[in-house]
């Protein structure tokens, strides 16, 4: 029999707040975590809108010695793995350490700190680089700091999917628990990439809304008037335990982590194929797995980024997966509040779909005024409501194709 995985703790520091009670609080009040970029001057770029954390305090998690070498994308990694650990009163210690292992996720990795240590370089010469640089640079370096912040010897690994990246890390942790390689996973996935750069670079593609009418109001996923997505930044971690684990430590079940899907479009880098074929094989697979039927899920957190082709075809996604109970169910989409949050997303979304569950709220998308009859179900607009949960689904979809679709259900103690 396959062993089964739960969750017994959460994470998060985001565009909505630094924990995961004020980040949960704002989503189901509808409050949006977009604003004027204060990183950088942003005078010579076509959009100055973002996501932003605000107000992160890295000592709470972080020694000071240790901030200088650590990209942000790191320190946000570690403080939301050290939240989720609190939150599942989880302690490593030497005679449990190898049955604890780390999956943290990032789609780009330490980008600050390349484009600071290229300056220096450029200004000052190759012997003022850091003898650090490098190992803040590659992505898994998030996962592997968080195994050095918390004991943690077991499986260590990153993932990288770009906007996927969240969710196949939860769906890999969760495999590892199943097939006996550890007992309880840090997974989650974490992001830093609000540098001019990539926003630039973004905003040549055309996928960036401009936030034309206020940066609240430019991330609209689902309405008609939607013009693109916004870049976000943040962290997200769950704790997966194994049932029996968990319950010999009496942990705190929020909800049992049940089906996991992961496609290909094979397709093209940046747009969704016709009807978004590849995020359905991904939602049938993560059903399979399951072993539910297609009409016992209640509530899905779609990808929804607010790009005109990705919300209608995942809308007609939904539709052929789901038939008729595609309107019996509801579709929301938290990155009208967030924004795009790259490869933390897919984790706080599904952390969304946790605490539906755990609370029997559904948030909301925000930013609704004009239907579009392509993007035709149930978005629960502008305001959030209160129904039971049983079962939730979160998409996650990136740039190379990849998807990834993950379900959790009430655990009810059987």
């Amino acid at each position: 029999m396959s062993r089964r995985v739960v969750v017994t703790g959460l994470g998060a520091i985001t565009p909505l707040g630094n924990d995961v009670a004020t980040t949960w609080d704002a989503m189901i009040g509808g409050r949006s975590g977009v604003a004027r970029i204060t990183h950088f001057d942003t005078q010579a770029l076509p959009i100055d809108i973002a996501g932003e954390v605000k107000k992160f305090d890295p000592l709470l998690y972080v020694d000071k010695k240790d901030l200088r070498n650590m990209d942000l994308n790191v320190q946000f990694a570690v403080g939301a793995a050290k939240q989720a650990m609190a939150d599942a009163k989880l302690t490593i210690e030497p005679e449990n350490a190898e049955s604890v292992g780390v999956i943290i996720g990032s789609a780009i990795g330490g980008i600050k700190t390349l484009l600071d240590h290229q300056k220096i370089f450029d200004e000052r010469g190759s012997k003022r680089l850091s003898p650090r640089f490098l190992q803040n640079l590659i992505p898994d370096t998030a996962s592997g700091q968080v195994a050095i912040s918390t004991g943690a010897c077991g499986p260590n690994m990153a993932v990288v999917s770009a906007c996927a990246t969240g969710g196949h890390a939860l769906g890999e942790a969760a495999e590892t628990i199943r097939r006996g390689d550890a007992d309880v996973m840090i997974a989650g996935g974490t992001e830093m990439a609000i540098v001019p750069v990539v926003i630039a670079g973004f905003a040549v593609m055309g996928a960036l809304a401009s936030g034309e009418n206020g940066p609240e109001q430019a991330s609209r996923p689902f309405d008609k008037t939607r013009s693109g997505f916004v870049m976000s930044e943040g962290a997200g971690v769950m704790i997966l335990e194994e049932l029996e684990h968990a319950r010999r430590r009496d942990a705190h079940i929020y909800a049992e982590f049940v089906g996991y899907g992961s496609t290909n479009d094979a397709f093209d880098l940046a747009a969704p194929p016709e009807n978004g074929i590849g995020i359905a094989r991904a939602m049938r697979m993560a059903i399979r797995k399951a072993g539910i039927c297609p009409d016992e899920v209640n509530y899905i957190n779609a990808h929804g980024t607010s790009t005109p082709l990705n919300d209608k075809y995942e809308t007609a996604a939904v539709k052929s997966v789901f038939g008729d109970h595609a309107y019996n169910l509801t579709l929301t989409s938290t990155k009208s509040m967030t924004g795009h949050m790259m490869g933390a997303t897919g984790v706080v979304e599904a952390m969304s779909c946790v605490l539906a569950i755990a609370d029997g709220i559904i948030p909301p998308t925000i930013n609704y005024k004009y239907p579009d009859p392509e993007c035709d179900l149930d978005c629960v607009p502008n305001v959030a409501r209160h129904t039971p949960v049983r079962v939730a689904m979160s998409n996650s979809m990136g740039l190379g194709g990849h998807n990834s679709c993950v379900i959790v259900r009430r655990f009810d103690g059987d």
